[in-house]
């Protein structure tokens, strides 16, 4: 796994947010959500995006924008009309009297707008759980990006199109792997493109050293690594590891190694035939009241809450 491969890893949606939005000119639409990450995917037509800080700019059909919190914006059909539509933290939305607006606008299985024949749709995909995107991705990131349709190319958005609308046992999964395979593409390809605004880890890509740890952590989460044992077969001293992986990916290397295993048993405990003490057991813990708590501690959940809320997605 190499620094970037690492980077992209950590998107997870758990029970995401996922909508197609259909809307017929005029339109305007307040976003004050604060959703830790946010996706914005072109289908047909136009849409502006007005950043609080910053100029207004263009999507259309495969453009993509990406936004983290607390970055407020306001999506509309041109930059001069006024919002009618605010879109609160839990995917509320409301009028600017504040009367829900969620019935009149919802127009059959995950789609949503002001005309159900609207010229206009885009996709959006919102992680809603801080713990399902890592504290180092975010920080990796800018308040909002945008990547146009001529300088990437995938299947996935007219896939994830296709799928958001139907309502089929297990749908909420099949959402959450799409948009986490979405974003990691639209990122991978952002990430491409930057030069002098790429993240300060960038100029150390291809560090043997750390690249070598990175990848038997993620080849082994189960081996009871120690720092000196890492830098052992990173053919390092501790401290050079311990400096490097920090300047490099942003973190210990014994940090980034528990968020990886909780990122991995996540996965895991979505899987029917896995238990928590088998969960436990393949990331690296001895007993499953140890792998528990440190899975609340990172996730903010417990092994079976996080179980039970993928089932209920």
């Amino acid at each position: 796994m190499d620094t970037l491969g690492g980077l992209l890893d950590a998107p997870r949606a758990r029970g995401a947010f996922a909508l197609r939005t259909v809307m017929q000119a005029p339109w305007s639409l307040r976003v004050l959500a604060d959703s830790p990450l946010t996706l914005i995917a072109g289908v047909t037509g136009e849409a502006w995006v007005m950043p609080d800080d910053g100029e207004p700019f263009r999507i259309g059909p495969g453009d993509i924008v990406v936004t983290r919190a607390p970055a407020h914006y306001t999506l509309a059909d041109h930059p001069n009309t006024e919002p009618s539509v605010f879109i609160h933290p839990g995917q509320q939305c409301r009028d600017a009297e504040g009367n829900s607006l969620r019935e009149v606008m919802t127009h059959g299985v995950r789609s949503w707008g002001n005309d159900a024949a609207g010229s206009t749709v885009f996709l959006v995909g919102a992680y809603e759980h801080l713990s399902d995107i890592s504290d180092r991705l975010l920080r990796a990131l800018p308040p909002m990006l945008s990547v146009k349709a001529s300088d990437w190319e995938s299947p996935l958005v007219p896939l994830l199109c296709d799928e958001v609308v139907k309502d089929e046992p297990g749908q909420a999964a099949v959402l959450d792997r799409l948009l986490d395979l979405l974003v990691t593409a639209v990122l991978k390809a952002w990430f491409a493109q930057q030069e002098a605004n790429r993240p300060e880890w960038w100029r150390y890509q291809g560090d043997r050293i750390v690249e070598r740890a990175l990848r038997v952590m993620h080849d082994k989460p189960a081996h009871p690594w120690t720092l000196a044992a890492l830098a052992s077969e990173a053919g390092a001293s501790r401290a050079s590891l311990a400096r490097r992986f920090h300047e490099l990916v942003g973190e210990a290397p014994m940090t980034f190694l528990k968020n990886w295993r909780m990122a991995l048993a996540a996965d895991l405990l979505c899987q029917p035939n896995e238990t928590v003490s088998t969960v436990a057991e393949k990331v690296g813990y001895s007993t499953p009241f140890a792998f528990s708590a440190a899975f609340k501690r990172v996730r903010g959940v417990s092994p079976q809450e996080h179980r039970s809320g993928v089932r209920e997605a």
